[in-house]
């Protein structure tokens, strides 16, 4: 009798470890609007699955609602990980149907847009409670200490989520990602560019680390 529970002891624990291997991470794609997330939630499926996730744009709030992909596999170095890519809305602390005007829109879409980014920022929020990471893209053109950045990272760190930072448009001669790493040096940080692909491979790497 005590060699049969044993050996069903083991057999359990081969499982459980067989189990936890093959677990799949939710990882939430976060940051401001027309940081390049969709760009790079694209790039991400589309490497691994050749297909895309949505649409991008330069008008901001392109994406107003949260995109899922399931079952989008990466690997690196030998390691494998296999994610359920969420791109969520841009964060903001102000959303003004003017800003879409500005673009060239019409008054009624204007506040249609803003209406629906508004909904999408509270839709973004609440996904945070069914994640299990985040990557966190920031525009290394722009001055990383936002009010929108601060708060998003001190979010996920109130939830004890792992972090990892894109430091993204390293393609622009403008771009400083090192501005980014001094301002939250406690996360790691991967500088990128989501459109050309720069980086991206160190980026994979560094998630199948961070999230594996």
């Amino acid at each position: 009798m005590g060699i049969i529970k044993k050996i069903k002891r083991n057999f359990a624990l081969t499982f459980k470890r067989i189990f936890k291997r093959g677990k799949i991470r939710r990882i939430g794609i976060y940051g401001p609007p027309n940081a390049g997330k969709t760009t790079l939630a694209n790039r991400i499926v589309r490497d691994f699955t050749g297909d895309a996730i949505g649409s991008v744009s330069d008008i901001p709030h392109e994406t107003r609602r949260a995109h899922r992909r399931e079952g989008v596999t990466i690997t690196s170095n030998g390691s494998a990980i296999t994610l359920d890519i969420v791109d969520t809305p841009g964060l903001a602390t102000k959303i003004d149907f003017q800003d879409f005007m500005a673009k060239g829109l019409s008054e009624d879409e204007s506040r249609r847009r803003a209406k629906e980014a508004t909904e999408g920022v509270i839709e973004a929020v609440r996904w945070l409670d069914d994640l299990e990471g985040i990557i966190l893209v920031m525009d290394a053109t722009e001055d990383p200490f936002t009010q929108v950045n601060v708060t998003v990272i001190g979010n996920m760190e109130a939830r004890k989520l792992p972090l990892l930072i894109a430091a993204n448009k390293i393609d622009l001669e403008e771009s400083a990602p090192s501005h980014i790493k001094s301002a939250f040096p406690q996360h790691p940080m991967v500088p990128i560019s989501a459109l050309t692909g720069d980086n991206i491979d160190l980026l994979y790497e560094q998630i199948a680390e961070h999230f594996g």
